[in-house]
């Protein structure tokens, strides 16, 4: 008994499949996580280290290089880029393309091992690494907690509250606050009073080291109970507990912390990152999602929690959603749930117009059944609903009724012929099954490269190849199974007079007499035809150099970045004065719905694609979002002037959040060399080429403008005599400006630094230098800093040191100008020669970054298992057919999908992106599920049914007329919903076009091609 006998013999247990596919497919469904764009998995981490006082230089020889060369010996790293500047080193790490998320917990492990294991070899005065592995966590709900007439601890108590209470909703992965500013204790020293009591620094330091420290006083024994004794001072807070300490005696007298010093506790100034939200300071709540959650029920949960917590709000504290992705999840979800209802209701319409009202019905069942034990198994294995995944069932939808077309035409040209619904459908499916199967694995094993591919892009479109594997092998099981069995049920036996019907011709329509006529002309003028071909494709081949080129898309939320960048070295509260202006006269415009800053680095990664800028005091960053997408030009040109006209001192940039893996510049020349002098002569030369080009804006360096440097010449003899080391200026200098760190202080689960600090009016301008005292160790009081210092010179310096895989690096950065329309690809092809004709001195290279990079790695991790793909995809041909000359008749059929792809890429204006690669991969697979079904038949025919070649190539090519141009229309017409998808609409683009067009030429060229191979005469 074969499948069609058991599957229409055994109707209840088709029927409890039937129903278990639908139960479970809706379950599954609702079940299924949701997503507004797939995650992949960002391979960095940070190191920080602290390095005070030293130099750019300093960092970079003396810290950088040591943790670079530990990393390097990781056989993971896919490369290093470190920035050092004045104290401070940053190091980003990117892991190789291969690992993914289950395999970095490890790696970063073992990263740490070997930095700890390194860090002995860190100059004195070096803080030890800190390594941020969690910098790809995503915050996908977003808040600004702002309140007017509130201080900052008044706003920070309650996010803290907010922190501990919402981190316990199900589902959350972590809670944590942005903008926060550490306090601290601060001693302001009045110099005079200092002097007169003769302590030192380092007296006050051996004082305070000892003050509020956790010590143990023992137990002591009582009766039958053993108590523990925990002195405690009466005044436990750090003001009043600081003042009453007793330094010691001066001129006879007892001279307490109070008497030269005045005890405040205050916030460390300057900040390192602060947050506005519409005008006002804010702190911002981030949350993140635990993995394989449904974020928009996780989002629901989080606000139904802070509706519950609203008692504990403050009249007067507002949040408000920076990004809240939960909502757009679902925008984004539902609307591509409409855009698949659409595809299905368009192939829906088709089949039944088509094939007939019943035909169309039983196609469309099983078509909806493909789609729900789709479901199934995506929720088996962890596959989320999100803008990869449904467009994948929605470019799907096509191929999915092929196998049902073939099996249902097979029925009713059975039927036509005489024989009953189940001997037609039992003959069908025996000689149709395992090509199907073939051709079935063919198309699959096309899409392979994207399943296949390591790098960042393949990660991100890789549900793709999943879907389309899950839902067209399904497919084929389904139209060997439940195909046959509704055929059964809904085809009635064709009788006349008591008796089955006479067969007549099915082919006897218009259409198909037409087709066969200009079959007969092909094969006829053969030669002909086959260089007619040749022609329009080698003018598609030349004509795709008109065809725009692309990677990936920006999004189309109406939200834009701002990158505002002062001169190195402004002062962080410069740069807060001026966001506040700037935010005042953006929130003027009618347009604007609501803008955040973030001042002195990035914010937090609320979006997977979004690149946080790192540690950068003169760096701001506006995040502006309109009431509507169509709105972002108008305001952006609005912008723009307010820019230029009332902030010409700052370069700024807009950016655009891209869907899938973005560069920090579209454009990037990276020169590497040792000596910052000539890196900065030879990015000049660039910068001019790149200036010259009008279609090439935001041109900038990464190094940045050198900044002055005041450098106190130390007199050694004079410190000697005085007993006054280097150090010991450096000290004095630091308490006067910055303020020293001298000790800490506990303050509940705090610890506090204790800082000792000129006062505000004694540490105004240069010249307040001057007036700064030393302590002489040798004469025991304190002198004056011109005693030490012969004089004070103003030297220049790198701020910025950038290094790339251990060479020193100076990027030169340019994006095209979105006025033009011209794309990434076209302005660098314009860039490329021109910068390359620069000569290099010996010992420095030019490297092309930017989106230029990011492409060739995306091809590359794609074209690497192409040709394992292809050739499994041609294996499989020759082991169905046996015969090289059938398979070449087929696969030589597949370059004329370009015909279709240059054509409609040119004609709807769309780049040929990385979605668009990945569709002329797939149409090969189509293409040759296409060839395969027609030269199956034609061999049939030959071989069983013993017709000569000319007429089994004819009668094949007109029986395949209504399968494969119908599977072909149901796949183009399906597309029509991508259109409207910024991201998906050059891949729907390419595969209607290509399709169609290579669809109309196979049905002639593989019979030309039979023709040729077999010299059968017309």
């Amino acid at each position: 008994m074969n499948l069609v006998d058991y599957t229409v013999r055994h109707r209840s247990v088709s029927w409890m499949v039937i129903v278990l596919l639908i139960g479970g497919g809706i379950l599954s469904f609702l079940g299924l996580g949701r997503l507004e764009d797939p995650a992949f998995t960002i391979k960095q981490a940070l190191i920080n280290t602290q390095y005070p006082g030293a130099s750019p230089q300093e960092v970079e020889e003396e810290v950088t290089l040591v943790l670079e060369d530990a990393i390097q010996r990781l056989p993971y790293v896919d490369h290093i880029e470190s920035t050092s500047s004045a104290g401070l080193s940053q190091i980003k790490v990117e892991m190789k393309s291969i690992y993914r998320k289950d395999d970095l917990a490890q790696i970063w492990d073992e990263m740490r091992r070997k930095i700890n294991d390194n860090a002995m070899y860190l100059p004195p005065g070096a803080e030890s690494p800190m390594v941020i592995d969690d910098f790809s966590d995503v915050y996908g709900i977003f808040l600004a907690v702002t309140g007017e007439g509130f201080d900052y601890q008044q706003l920070a108590d309650y996010t803290d509250f907010l922190k501990r209470e919402l981190v316990l909703v199900p589902g959350v992965g972590k809670v944590t606050a942005g903008g926060e500013r550490s306090e601290q204790i601060q001693l302001e020293i009045d110099r005079a009073k200092l002097a007169a009591s003769g302590f030192s620094v380092a007296a006050l330091q051996q004082v305070l080291s000892n003050h509020n420290l956790v010590n143990d006083a023992g137990k002591i024994q009582v009766g039958s109970e053993y108590i523990r004794i925990s002195p405690k001072a009466s005044e436990n807070s750090a003001v009043s507990g600081l003042s009453s300490i007793l330094l010691g005696q001066a001129n006879g007298e007892l001279v307490y912390l109070t008497d030269i010093a005045k005890i405040k506790k205050n916030y460390v100034d300057p900040p390192t990152h602060l947050y506005r939200f519409n005008g006002d300071s804010a702190l911002t709540l981030n949350i993140s999602f635990a993995n394989n959650v449904n974020v928009v029920e996780v989002g629901k949960a989080v606000n139904t929690r802070m509706a519950e917590l609203e008692y504990a709000r403050p009249v007067g504290v507002e949040l408000n959603y920076i990004y809240n992705q939960p909502q757009r999840v679902e925008e984004s979800v539902n609307n591509f749930l409409i855009s698949l209802g659409q595809a299905v209701a368009i192939v829906v319409i088709v089949l039944l117009l088509s094939m007939g009202l019943r035909p169309g019905i039983l196609m469309s069942g099983v078509l909806l059944l493909t789609i729900l034990g789709t479901f199934i198994v995506m929720r088996i294995m962890d596959i989320e609903l999100h803008r990869i995944s449904l467009g994948a069932l929605i470019i799907a939808l096509g191929m999915l009724v092929d196998n049902a077309i073939v099996i249902t035409e097979g029925v009713l040209i059975g039927m036509q012929r005489g024989l009953s619904r189940l001997a037609a459908a039992k003959q069908i499916v025996s000689n149709t099954s395992w090509p199907l199967l073939g051709a079935t694995v063919i198309a699959i094993t096309a899409f392979a490269p994207i399943g296949l591919s390591p790098d960042a892009s393949g990660e991100f479109t890789n549900s793709l190849f999943w879907v389309l594997l899950i839902s067209l092998f399904l497919s084929w099981i389904l139209a060997i199974t439940i195909t046959p069995f509704f055929c059964y049920l809904l085809f009635r036996d064709q009788v006349a007079n008591g008796k089955q019907a006479e067969p007549n011709d099915p082919y006897r329509g218009i259409v198909y007499r037409v087709f066969r006529h200009m079959l007969r002309f092909t094969l006829r003028f053969r030669v002909l035809t086959m260089l007619c071909m040749l022609a329009i494709l080698a003018t598609s081949l030349w004509g795709f150099k008109f065809v725009k080129q692309g990677f990936f898309p920006t999004t189309s939320l109406p939200i834009v970045l701002v990158d505002y960048w002062l001169p190195e070295g402004t002062d962080i509260r410069a740069t807060e004065r001026d966001i506040e202006q700037l935010e005042q006269r953006i929130l003027s415009l009618d347009n604007v719905a609501k803008v955040t800053s973030t001042i002195g680095q990035g914010a937090e990664r609320f979006m997977l694609t979004y690149n946080p800028e790192r540690n950068f005091a003169n760096y701001a960053q506006l995040i502006l979002e309109t009431h509507s997408y169509e709105q972002i030009k108008p305001t952006l040109n609005t912008i723009t002037d307010i820019l230029n006209d009332e902030f010409p001192q700052a370069f700024t940039k807009f950016t655009r959040i891209s869907i899938g893996p973005s560069t920090k510049a579209k454009i990037e020349a990276r020169l590497k060399g040792a000596d910052p002098d000539v890196l900065r002569e030879l990015a000049l030369k660039v910068t001019e080429v790149f200036n010259a080009e009008p279609e090439a804006v935001t041109v900038d360096q990464d190094w940045h403008n050198r900044t002055k440097v005041l450098r106190p010449i130390y007199d050694e003899a004079e410190g000697r005599r005085l007993g006054v080391s280097e150090a010991d200026l450096s000290d004095a200098l630091k308490i006067h400006v910055n303020g020293l760190h001298i000790g800490v202080f506990r303050d509940g689960s705090e610890l506090l630094p204790i800082v000792l600090q000129a006062p505000e009016s004694e540490r105004n301008g240069v010249e307040s230098l001057q007036n700064i005292q030393v302590y002489s160790s040798t004469q025991g009081a304190y002198v004056s800093i011109g005693q030490l210092v012969k004089f004070i010179d103003i030297d220049w310096e790198d701020p910025l040191i950038k290094r790339r895989d251990r060479k020193r690096t100076l990027a030169v950065l340019a994006d095209p100008n979105p006025e033009t329309g011209i794309t990434a690809t076209d302005l660098f092809a314009k860039l490329r020669d021109k910068v390359e004709a620069i000569e290099l001195p010996h010992g420095y290279e030019l490297e092309w970054g930017g989106e230029y990079e990011s492409q060739q790695k995306a091809n590359k991790a794609v074209f690497t298992p192409f040709p394992l793909g292809i050739l499994v995809m041609f294996v499989i041909t020759v082991f169905m057919f046996n015969s090289i000359k059938q398979t070449l008749a087929i696969w030589l059929t597949v370059p004329l999908a370009i015909i279709g792809v240059t054509f409609g890429l040119i004609v709807m204006g769309a780049p040929f992106s990385f979605t668009a690669l990945l569709a002329i991969l797939s149409l090969v697979g189509m293409q040759i599920k296409n060839g395969i079904v027609l030269v199956e038949e034609i061999k049939r025919l030959q071989e069983v049914e013993s017709h000569g070649w000319l007429e089994a190539i004819e009668e094949a090519a007109v029986s395949r007329v209504r399968p494969v141009t119908m599977a072909a229309i149901t796949t183009i017409l399906g597309m029509i919903p991508l259109l409207a998808d910024v991201f998906f609409e050059p891949m729907a683009v390419t595969i209607m076009y290509g399709l169609g067009f290579a669809t109309v030429l196979t049905l002639f060229v593989v019979p030309v091609l039979f023709a040729l191979f077999y010299r059968v005469k017309a």
